[in-house]
């Protein structure tokens, strides 16, 4: 009979790394007799086969007598073998534990077994006589465990975990695949950084989707992505979903869709699945339109202003307040991408005008009044005789109230002349040669010679011979201003800062 003999104090190699784990809820039989064995077990998890490991130890209870175990009987129906350093199997069946002694043996069971049993008959010799035999059993309850499975070589992407950074401000973020085990097969987790024109830097609606969202999938051998978006120079929304393109909300409006629990960093699922900061952002400090304002004075004193609303950024309508020197003010809501050229503000408030958006004056947004360059300008006239010195002065329609001073002599007359009107005055003729007409409101003065139509007598006003026409050095003046000759008497007219224009009449 084969004896194989092993040392208990050696390890058992042939189990090595592949057991991890230690089970050990075992029942032992009673020994009806004074020979009996003793069978306890312990149980492992083969990771790399998903098989339990079960590790018999059975005991001989004489101290002076080998025990042969004749019969061996497994449930499940494993084989139950001794180790060796032999490549032949040593079975449990057959094998000879010395007196006082014990011996392991192996078996392994399917992973999801839950309970084990080992029943053991064995006889006990002496000089190659039986002397006593006796049946025991032991077993062990493996259902506490769980299940014992094989170790994954990949996970399934239904399961994956994954880790992630955030920058909001800056529009950049990065995903990774928790663990050293790529994704299952073909699947694979699709990811998108998202960043939107916003109308305030806290969460509002609308918003709109700004520029291209970066999408990018982990899987295979890509277990790390860089994801990275543009940011609008004004407020804004940046988000990181779970999801392809396709997820993407545009617009996010009032009461419509939501990313929930997609954003990475979410409490629930799946944005839960990754860890890292919270993936959504709320900022800028600049508003999300482009308000502008241009103006164009009239010559009747008032002055067109238009409002825009139509620069890179203008995704929202902008309140537009108007306001005149003198408390006129209008408001004005001008939509995205439009303009308004409706506002005219009246000649008595157009001395400062100002326009402003939120209580702030927008850029260049503050004008005053000025005469345009191509407004009719008023015409003066003159009739002389003998004895009378006229001088009119006609303001063209479409203008502004003028004022007019008239100096002959001694003598000085002032008149308003309204638009679409003319204001005369007539001085005695005397031995003055010239008459000023001054028009302070265009920073004028036009000189006029006394000239009658007709000979007065050899000596004309006042005795003395009338002359000829007169132009003094003030004639220089026209090669800055505009000149009318009108069929009422020679008349000179020129735009001339404080420069005086001679003509005759």
């Amino acid at each position: 009979m084969i004896r194989p003999k092993l040392s208990l104090r050696r390890p058992l190699a042939v189990l090595g790394a592949a057991l991890i784990g230690l089970t050990g809820v075992v029942a032992v039989a009673t020994p009806a007799s004074a020979h009996h064995t003793t069978i306890t077990a312990t149980a492992d998890c083969d990771q790399l086969t998903g098989e339990r490991v079960i590790t018999w130890k059975v005991e001989n209870s004489e101290t002076n007598k080998d025990a042969t175990l004749q019969t061996v009987t497994a449930d499940p129906a494993t084989p139950v073998n001794v180790p060796s350093t032999s490549a032949k199997e040593v079975q449990l069946q057959g094998y000879v534990i010395d007196q006082a002694s014990s011996t392991l043996a192996v078996q392994r069971v399917p992973g999801n077994t839950t309970t084990a049993s080992l029943q053991v008959y064995a006889e006990w010799l002496v000089d190659g006589r039986k002397t006593a035999e006796h049946t025991d059993k032991g077993s062990i309850n493996l259902a506490a465990d769980k299940s014992c499975a094989p170790a994954p070589k990949c996970v399934e992407a239904s399961e994956a975990r994954y880790n992630h950074t955030f920058d909001g401000p800056k529009g950049t973020a990065t995903v990774k695949l928790d663990g050293d085990l790529p994704l299952c097969g073909e699947g694979k987790q699709w990811f998108t950084l998202v960043s939107y024109f916003a109308p305030r830097p806290q969460f509002a609606t609308p918003q709109y989707v700004y520029g291209t969202p970066d999408s990018d999938w982990i899987g295979g051998t890509q277990t790390e992505i860089e994801l990275k978006v543009e940011i609008p120079d004004c407020h804004t929304q940046v988000d990181l979903i779970w999801g392809d393109g396709e997820q993407v909300i545009d617009p996010l409006v009032e009461g419509g869709k939501r990313y929930g629990d997609k954003k990475l960093g979410s409490a629930g699922a799946p944005g839960n699945r990754s860890t890292g900061p919270q993936g959504w952002y709320n900022g800028g400090d600049k508003s999300c339109t482009t308000p502008a304002a241009t103006f164009a004075s009239n010559c009747d004193g008032t002055v067109a202003v238009s409002l825009s609303n139509d620069g890179k950024t203008s995704k929202y309508p902008v309140e537009f307040e108007v306001k005149g020197e003198n408390g006129w003010s209008k408001k004005v809501s001008v939509e995205a991408g439009k303009a308004d050229t409706s506002i005219v503000v009246p000649a008595a408030d157009a001395g400062k005008i100002e326009v402003l958006v939120d209580g702030k004056v927008v850029e260049n947004g503050t004008y005053s009044w000025q005469r345009p360059e191509d407004c009719p300008l008023p015409a003066v006239t003159t009739d002389a005789d003998c004895k009378n010195f006229a001088l009119t002065v006609t303001n063209p329609e479409g203008g502004l109230p003028v004022k007019a001073t008239f100096t002959y002599g001694d003598k000085t007359e002032t008149r308003t002349v309204a638009a679409g009107g003319s204001e005369t005055v007539t001085f005695k003729a005397g031995k003055t040669k010239a008459a000023l007409v001054a028009l302070p409101d265009l920073d004028l003065e036009l000189e006029a010679i006394y000239t009658p139509e007709k000979d007065c007598g050899g000596g004309g006003a006042g005795g003395e011979e009338p002359g000829l026409p007169v132009t003094g050095a003030a004639a220089g003046g026209i090669a800055a201003g505009a000149v009318a000759l009108l069929i009422a008497g020679a008349v000179l007219f020129v735009i001339a800062r404080r420069r005086r224009v001679t003509f005759t009449a």
